[in-house]
C-alpha cells in the first residue's frame, strides 16, 4: 500500500490491495527452487482450467500422449487428482513449524530421520503402481484374496502408514531455513501421491462398489486413512487448527458415538467400514471437494487474472472517490471497498487484509477509535461472502448439495446483501455523526471523474453476470469472464502477455490451497454425518422443539450454526452445518432455500461473532486493538445480521419470493426496519442522541418492521411517527456517552 499525490487528476489512494498476502508459516524459495513451485502451480491451475473446458493436448493437436490425462476426467479421478494436487503444493509451501533464522538454528538429525522415512514413502508409491499394472494385466482385484491382502497390509498399508504418521510428527519438531525443502514435507508429498495412485486403481476397477462393506480391500481403509491424516496436518498449516479439532471430534464420534446416551447414540462402526467409504463422494470426495474442483478454483482463477490486472486496486480507489467525502468517509469506504472485493475474495480474514491494511490506518486518522476501526473493516468485509455474484464459495456449495440452481440462489442473496451492508453503513454514519466527523477533503482522494473513465475494469464482473443468468453454465461463465479479465487487462498500463497470463495462473494455484484443504478437511466432518446418522437426529431434535416453539427451534438452529462456524473459514462453516442443522429446518417445513440461507448466513457471520471471530482478529491485528473487544464491536456493528435471516423465515419475500409488489413492499420496510434498528443500537435519531426510552422504541419498531406482515408495518410506522414526535418537540435529555468506540 502506498500513497502519493503528484497532481490532482493523479491520488492514487490504493496499490497492491489485492496482492496475495503471504503467511508465516510459507516458505520464500529463490532461484530455481521458486522456479520448480512456480511451474508446479502454474501446471496445477492450468489443470483445472483445461479439465473443465474439456480442453486435452490431443484435442488440440491430435497427438496422443499417454502419460498425461485425456479429458474429460472420470468424476472421481479427478477429485482425487485435485486433492493430491493441492497437497504435494501445500506441504511443498507451507511449513509444520516456524523456521530456523540461521543455518545453525537448523535440526539436521531429523533432517536425515525424514530423508530415512522416503525408503517407506516410495514403497508405498511402487506397490501402488505394481497394483495397478497388475489390473491391467487382468487380475481380478477383491478385498478377500489372502495373497492380495497381504500386499495391500504389509507392502502398502505399512509402509504408507510409518511414513505419513512418522512425516507428520516430524514435520513438528524439524527446522530448515524458510528458503529450503524440508524432508518430511517431501515424504508427505509422496505419501500424498501413494494414496492417489492406489485410490484411482482401485475405484477404477469393481472395487468402487465394495465400499463400507466386507469386501472393501484392506488397502482402500488404509489409504484413506492416511489421506485424512494428510488433510487434516495440511487444514492445520493453512488455517490453523479449529477445524482440525473439529473434524477430530466428529472422527472421536464415529467409533465412541456407541456408547454415548440420547440422541448422539450412534450404532458401532468398525475402522475398515467407516474408512473405506470416507474418501468417496458420502465424504470427502463428497459436496465440499465437488465445489472446490471446479468453481472455486475456477473463480480463484478469475480472481488471480483480475489481479493481475489490477482491478482490486481500482475498487478501492472508485469506493474511496465515490464515498472518501461523506462523514466518516474512510469507513464507509471499507463498506463499499469490502463489498466489491468479497466478489472475488475467497473469506473473510482474507478480505480483511486485502481492503482493511488502507481503510484501517485512514478510520483512525479521522478519528474513529482503533476497535472501531477494526470493527467495522470486520463486519464490511464478512459481508462480502453473501454478496452476489460470487458469494465467496458457499453459493457454489449451496447449489450442489440442494439441486436449486445457482442463479436463483444469486437472486434471492440481493435483498439479504443489500440489508447487511445498508445496516453497516447506518451503524458507521450513526457512529460518525455522534463523533463529529469529518470526511476526507477532495486533495486527498482520487477524482470520481478519471474512476468513471476507468470503468471498462468491471466488464468481467459485467461479462460473468451476463453469461450466468443467460443460461450458460457457470464454469463457461466463469471462464469467459476470467478471458475477459486478460482482453480488459490491454486498455490499463498492466497489460497482460504470456508472461502475465502464466503467472496468475500461477498466483492462482498457491491461492487455491488453502480452500481445497478445508473444503477436503470439511468433507471429513459431512461424511461422518452422513455415515452415523447424526444429521438425521439433529433434525429429529429440531422438531422436538419446534413442537414447543419455531421460534425456539430456529433460535437452537442459529446457536448451532454459529458454533459450528466459529474459527472455520467460511465456506467449511456452511458445509458442516448444512449437514447438521439445514436438513432439520427442512423438516420443519421450512423451504429448501431458505432453511440453507439461514444456516448460510450464520456461517457467515460467526466470523464477527465472539469468543472466536477470525475476521475481528485479523483487523485487530491491523489496527492495534484488543482482539476480543473489536469482536465484540464488530458483533455490535453486525447486529442487524443476526435478525435478518429469521426475517427470511416470516417474509420469504426477501429472498425473492413473491409478486414484485410483495418483494418491494419487504425490501423497503425492511431496510426502514435497520435503519431504526441502528438507530436504536446507536442512539442517534434524527440528527441528536437518544435517551435510553427513544432507543427502546426505536428497536420495538424495528422489529414490527422487519417482520414483514401489513398489519406489523403499520404499527412500526406508528410507533415511529410517535418516537420521531418526541424526538423532535419533546426533545428528551439524551444518554451521557453512547458509542462503539470514541476515538483515541
Amino acid at each position: 500500500m502506498t500513497e502519493k499525490a503528484q497532481t490532482d487528476e493523479d491520488i492514487i489512494l490504493a496499490e497492491g490491495v489485492d496482492e496475495e498476502p503471504v503467511e508465516s508459516n510459507r516458505r520464500l524459495f529463490e532461484g530455481n527452487s521458486a522456479l520448480l513451485i512456480a511451474a508446479l502451480s502454474t501446471f496445477y491451475a492450468m489443470f483445472h482450467m483445461a479439465a473443465l473446458n474439456g480442453v486435452s493436448i490431443e484435442s488440440m493437436t491430435g497427438i496422443e500422449i499417454p502419460l498425461l490425462p485425456q479429458f474429460p476426467m472420470e468424476t472421481w479421478n479427478f477429485r482425487i487428482v485435485h486433492v493430491a494436487g493441492a497437497l504435494a503444493l501445500g506441504f511443498l509451501m507451507f511449513g509444520g513449524r516456524g523456521f530456523a533464522d540461521t543455518r545453525e538454528a537448523e535440526t539436521p538429525l531429523l533432517g536425515y530421520i525424514g530423508l530415512a522415512l522416503l525408503a517407506p514413502a516410495l514403497m508405498s508409491l511402487g506397490m501402488a503402481f505394481s497394483f495397478a499394472v497388475e489390473i491391467q494385466n487382468g487380475l481380478m482385484w477383491n478385498g478377500i484374496d489372502a495373497r492380495i491382502r497381504t500386499n495391500e497390509t504389509w507392502y502398502f498399508g505399512l509402509p504408507l502408514m510409518i511414513a505419513t504418521v512418522g512425516g507428520i510428527v516430524l514435520s513438528w519438531f524439524h527446522k530448515r531455513t524458510r528458503g529450503g525443502f524440508a524432508a518430511p514435507d517431501m515424504v508427505l508429498m509422496i505419501c500424498g501421491f501413494a494414496v492417489a495412485t492406489y485410490l484411482i486403481t482401485i475405484y477404477g476397477t469393481l472395487m468402487r462398489n465394495s465400499t463400507g462393506t466386507p469386501f472393501a480391500p484392506i488397502g482402500m481403509s488404509i489409504a484413506a486413512v492416511a489421506g485424512t491424516l494428510l488433510i487434516m496436518e495440511m487444514t492445520r498449516r493453512v488455517a490453523g487448527l479449529a477445524l482440525v479439532v473439529i473434524a477430530t471430534v466428529f472422527l472421536c464420534y464415529v467409533f465412541l458415538g456407541q456408547y454415548l446416551p440420547g440422541f448422539l447414540n450412534s450404532p458401532a462402526i468398525t475402522w475398515q467400514r467407516f474408512f473405506s467409504q470416507v474418501y468417496t463422494d458420502a465424504g470427502i470426495l463428497g459436496p465440499t471437494t465437488a465445489v472446490s474442483s471446479t468453481y472455486i478454483i475456477l473463480f480463484i482463477i478469475f480472481a488471480a487474472f483480475l489481479q493481475a490486472s489490477k482491478v482490486g486496486d481500482y475498487f478501492v480507489n472508485f469506493a474511496f472517490a465515490a464515498a472518501g467525502r461523506a462523514r466518516g468517509g474512510p469507513a464507509k469506504v471499507a463498506i463499499f471497498a469490502s463489498g466489491l472485493m468479497g466478489m472475488i475474495n475467497g473469506t473473510s480474514a482474507g478480505n480483511v487484509v486485502a481492503t482493511g491494511s488502507l481503510t484501517i490506518p485512514l478510520m483512525k486518522k479521522v478519528g474513529y477509535h482503533k476497535k472501531t476501526a477494526g470493527a467495522v473493516e470486520a463486519a464490511a468485509s464478512t459481508g462480502g461472502q453473501i454478496m452476489p455474484p460470487i458469494m465467496g464459495a458457499g453459493a457454489f456449495i449451496m447449489a450442489e448439495i440442494t439441486g436449486i440452481p445457482y442463479t436463483e440462489i444469486a437472486i434471492a442473496a440481493i435483498i439479504p446483501a443489500i440489508l447487511y451492508f445498508v445496516s453497516i453503513y447506518f451503524m458507521v454514519d450513526f457512529e460518525a455523526a455522534k463523533l463529529g466527523m469529518r470526511g476526507m477533503r477532495e486533495d486527498e482522494l482520487p477524482k470520481f471523474r478519471k474512476m468513471v473513465k476507468q470503468v471498462y475494469l468491471f466488464i468481467p464482473i459485467i461479462i460473468l453476470i451476463w453469461a450466468l443468468f443467460a443460461g450458460y453454465s457457470v464454469i463457461r461463465a466463469g471462464t469467459y469472464a476470467t478471458a475477459a479479465a486478460a482482453v480488459v487487462s490491454w486498455l490499463t498500463p498492466y497489460k497482460m502477455g504470456w508472461r502475465s497470463i502464466l503467472q496468475a495462473f500461477d498466483i492462482a494455484g498457491k491461492m487455491s490451497i488453502q480452500i481445497i484443504a478445508v473444503c477436503a478437511c470439511a468433507g471429513i466432518i459431512v461424511g461422518v454425518i452422513s455415515l452415523t446418522g447424526v444429521g438425521a437426529r439433529f433434525s429429529n431434535l429440531l422438531l422436538g422443539l419446534a413442537g414447543v416453539s419455531q421460534l425456539l427451534a430456529l433460535f437452537f438452529a442459529m446457536c448451532i450454526a454459529i458454533l459450528l462456524g466459529m474459527g472455520m473459514p467460511t465456506t467449511a462453516a456452511y458445509a458442516v452445518a448444512a449437514s447438521v442443522v439445514a436438513p432439520g429446518l427442512i423438516e420443519l417445513g421450512i423451504p429448501a432455500l431458505t432453511a440453507h440461507f439461514f444456516v448460510f448466513y450464520f456461517a457467515v457471520v460467526s466470523a464477527i461473532t465472539p469468543p472466536v471471530a477470525l475476521a475481528s482478529y485479523a483487523a485487530a491485528g491491523i489496527s492495534g486493538s484488543n482482539p476480543m473487544e473489536t469482536s465484540v464491536a464488530s458483533f455490535k456493528i453486525g447486529i442487524a445480521a443476526f435478525i435478518v435471516p429469521f426475517m427470511f423465515f416470516y417474509n420469504s419475500a426477501l429472498l425473492m419470493d413473491g409478486a414484485f409488489f410483495e418483494v418491494a413492499r419487504a425490501l423497503v420496510t425492511a431496510v426502514i426496519g435497520v435503519f431504526l434498528l441502528s438507530s436504536g443500537v446507536q442512539g442517534w435519531f434524527v440528527g441528536a442522541r437518544a435517551a435510553w426510552f427513544v432507543r427502546v422504541g426505536l428497536v420495538v419498531a424495528a422489529l414490527f418492521m422487519i417482520a414483514g406482515g401489513l398489519m406489523t408495518d403499520l404499527i412500526g410506522i406508528a410507533a415511529t411517527a410517535g418516537i420521531f414526535f418526541v424526538q423532535k418537540v419533546i426533545r428528551p435529555a439524551p444518554d451521557a456517552t453512547i458509542s462503539v468506540g470514541t476515538a483515541d
